[in-house]
């Protein structure tokens, strides 16, 4: 394992451009329950899974029906907003402190990255913090609605500022597009890294997963007479697919809110030797 941590931080600090991305192994450890793990939210109940799949088209057919299920009922993951970063977070931010880290791309709704001190996160499947128009792409931050005043004055649904469409929550649902935006700087984070950190995810929700293979088959295109350049590093709990096929260098399996600390203890001083 330490052989692994100081590698790690080697490869980061010979890195020119590194970035991480992230998944729910981040978020439990700061007590947000996961989705499909062995005690995940739809593993103990299908019905939820069932009606999370609806959740998208309901906005589509009727955005105040929407808004009245968001606001009368109770969040499965619990109360996001008073989430804390856990010190797998307080690594990757102290990462980006040292001019190491570049951009986190995060699978997360939680924000927890943003409250870490994070400054680029790309928050691929949105957030509970913000509110977004699906017509023309504008986020706001939730605070920035009455959205319990607008139902009590049954005003539902809030509109957009600038285009007066219906808002929905951030939060991608199922069979929605994921946001251009989002998906479009993503895409360009994964073809110019030369280091991904991959923290905390089982790889297996695309389109985020197609992201380390992206990284990995761009650098073979660039320099085909060569092995690859980028250097993808796993910390996961469990071996992934990106394991299985060989997209990952190595993996370091443990807990991300222990192994992420160590790596940037290690990276830390290693650059103030240099």
């Amino acid at each position: 394992m330490d052989s692994l941590i100081e590698r790690a931080a080697t490869d980061l600090l010979k890195s020119n451009y590194a970035i991480a991305l992230t998944g729910a192994g981040m978020s439990t450890e700061s007590g947000i329950p996961d989705f499909r793990g062995p005690n995940g939210i739809w593993t103990k109940n299908p019905e939820a899974e069932r009606r999370a799949y609806e959740t998208y088209h309901n906005f589509l057919r009727n955005p105040k029906g929407y808004w009245e299920d968001v606001l009368s009922g109770r969040s499965m993951l619990g109360d996001l907003m008073s989430a804390r970063p856990n010190p797998g977070h307080e690594a990757l931010f102290e990462l980006e402190k040292l001019g190491i880290l570049k951009a986190v791309l995060t699978q997360n709704i939680d924000g927890l990255h943003v409250k870490a001190g994070n400054k680029r996160v790309l928050e691929y499947h949105g957030s509970v913090m913000k509110l977004r128009c699906p017509s023309c792409g504008t986020r706001y931050q939730r605070e920035e609605y009455d959205l319990q005043g607008l139902m009590r004055e049954d005003k539902l649904p809030p509109r957009c500022n600038r285009c007066s469409s219906p808002i929905k929550g951030d939060v991608v649902h199922f069979n929605e597009p994921i946001p251009s935006d989002v998906a479009e700087e993503s895409l360009e984070e994964a073809m110019k890294c030369d280091l991904m950190l991959i923290c905390g995810t089982s790889a297996v929700v695309y389109p985020f997963a197609q992201l380390p293979r992206v990284a990995r088959q761009r650098r073979f295109e660039e320099v085909p007479s060569m092995k690859s350049t980028t250097v993808i590093i796993e910390v996961n709990a469990e071996p992934t697919p990106l394991t299985a096929e060989g997209i990952s260098d190595y993996l370091i399996q443990g807990r991300t809110a222990e192994i992420l600390p160590l790596i940037a203890e290690a990276a830390k001083k290693a650059a103030s030797s240099q």
